[in-house]
């Protein structure tokens, strides 16, 4: 990427960030965010399980699995164990910074669809003031990668919804069975109203949906020379500090559901980021237990899996890494 087009992108990025920074200040700064529950009667929980070395956990069954809410153990309803079929969005940002980033990114996600199992269904949504879907759920591939050939990037200044586009996607994932992924291709950058990006935490935080966000920013944030001979450019202190802000908010909307996010600097990290989103929704096991009480709190989940059978007694073995969403709403009494 040449150095005009690195400066112009880190530019859009910076004012972006701005007028964010801006419009928050407007806001009511007594308005109180309401968190928005939604009632079940039966709370689906992904889990990923992977070893000390970062392999997926393949062969668990069903009594492998504990699942604790708030602490107290419950009886699993169901068990769906690898090989069931995955549901893949993807919501990928369409805004100024992205236009001058696509060739690369999308190229790259190619390696997503390619990892992905036959039976996986993939959907294709666009971002930017708001959520655009481009291509419903589906098993073609080809389908999918040709809906890239849709996206059109926005040129110069608007609104970067990422908050209140999220929350949208996830209202519509509300209605899709089994599991549930969201591959979140992003800056990081959101212009959304701060209630918004309050509220969508809370839905995060108690979805059954896994978001797994992908950093758009790696080659503004690492940007190389054009001459070899010459160290790389770094970015200002204050376009560092928003490129932070960025990464933290892509992080906090992974983690809290139980998901991961990723930052490649190049065509090559952003390959094995995509390759290891295609194991990760592919390994994923799916367990389900009915709400023990019904009293309309948010309660928190805890899933143990146990470890491998020990050959000998007291024998040592390395300890899983679990991966989950963390809360659930509980229905509301009668």
């Amino acid at each position: 990427m040449e150095p005009v087009r690195l400066f112009r992108a880190a530019l859009l990025l910076t004012a972006l960030v701005w007028l964010n920074s801006s419009a928050h200040a407007q806001e009511n700064p007594q308005e109180k965010t309401q968190a928005i529950l939604v009632s079940v009667d039966r709370v689906n929980v992904g889990v990923i399980v992977t070893d000390s070395n970062g392999h997926f956990v393949e062969g668990l069954r069903r009594e492998d699995f504990h699942i604790l809410d708030n602490g107290i153990a419950q009886p699993l309803t169901d068990f769906a164990a690898i090989e069931a079929p995955a549901q893949v969005l993807l919501l990928i940002e369409a805004g100024p910074a992205v236009y001058l980033l696509e060739g690369g990114h999308l190229e790259a996600a190619l390696a997503l669809l390619k990892g992905l199992s036959p039976d996986d269904r993939v959907a294709v949504v666009k971002y930017a003031e708001a959520p655009t879907a481009l291509l419903d759920f589906t098993t073609n591939k080809q389908t999918a990668q040709a809906a890239f050939g849709q996206l059109r990037f926005n040129l110069g200044f608007s609104s970067l919804n990422l908050s209140s586009s999220v929350s949208k996607t996830l209202e519509w994932l509300a209605s899709v069975q089994g599991k549930k992924s969201m591959v979140l291709l992003s800056t990081g950058v959101d212009t959304s109203p701060s209630k918004e990006a309050a509220m969508v935490m809370e839905k995060l935080k108690i979805s059954d949906v896994r978001l797994l966000a992908v950093s758009l920013t790696g080659g503004l944030q690492n940007p190389q020379p054009a001459n070899k001979k010459k160290s790389p450019a770094k970015p200002s202190t204050e376009a560092a500090q928003q490129f932070e802000q960025a990464d933290q908010l892509l992080k906090r909307m992974a983690e809290s559901t139980g998901g991961r996010a990723y930052f490649p600097r190049n065509s090559s990290e952003f390959s094995a980021a995509y390759a290891e989103i295609a194991q990760l929704v592919r390994h994923e096991y799916s367990i389900a237990f009915a709400p023990p009480v019904r009293d309309g709190q948010v309660h928190a989940i805890e899933v143990r899996v146990d470890g491998p059978r020990a050959s000998t007694p007291n024998a040592q073995f390395p300890a899983y890494r679990v991966d989950h969403r963390r809360a659930y709403p509980a229905p509301a009494p009668k």
